[in-house]
């Protein structure tokens, strides 16, 4: 039977760390709707591993599951564009390590996520990196800020959609 406090804590995740998984899901794919899947299988390895998790650094943990979640996606992309003439060709053993790759990957994602973020005007900026970057909720960052919370939700929202605007300009430039 399941705990209920491992339930409630997962709920917890997923609201803290949704925007945040789908931000980096959408940067490695450029696919609004992989990334929108990639995000939920995200949080799907989540759940399947939460007794695994030593507790130490559940930002870090769960983006390394999202950007290896998009490596395995770009693989079996390749592997269905690109036909092999023998079947005797081995797999690349995926590991659980962090590859120079996925650091590198990781990082750029946070860096231009840090970047868009700061491209923001007041208030969107502030409540962006608490909300996209930090993980705080709306509640918390209501508490930090003295603004309500109703505003704080706005200004979340109206932060996310001139995010969205800021990566699919980029995209279209690269």
């Amino acid at each position: 039977m399941e705990n209920i406090d491992s339930k409630d804590n997962f709920i917890q995740l997923i609201e803290r760390y949704r925007n945040l998984v789908f931000s980096i899901c959408l940067k490695l794919t450029g696919d609004y709707f992989a990334a929108e899947d990639l995000a939920q299988e995200t949080f799907i390895a989540v759940y399947k591993n939460l007794d695994e998790f030593d507790g130490q650094s559940e930002k870090a943990w769960i983006c390394r599951i999202a950007v290896n979640k998009c490596t395995d996606y770009h693989r079996a992309a390749v592997r269905k564009m690109v036909p092999t003439a023998t079947e005797d060709i081995p797999e690349e053993k995926l590991q659980d390590e962090d590859t120079p790759l996925r650091i590198v990957m990781n990082k750029q994602v946070m860096e231009e996520l840090r970047r868009c973020c700061n491209e923001l005007m007041p208030p969107y900026k502030e409540v962006a990196l608490m909300y996209f970057l930090e993980g705080k909720t709306a509640k918390e960052i209501s508490e930090q800020t003295g603004v309500g919370i109703n505003t704080v939700q706005t200004r979340i929202y109206r932060a996310r959609e001139k995010l969205k605007i800021s990566y699919r300009k980029e995209m279209l430039e690269q």
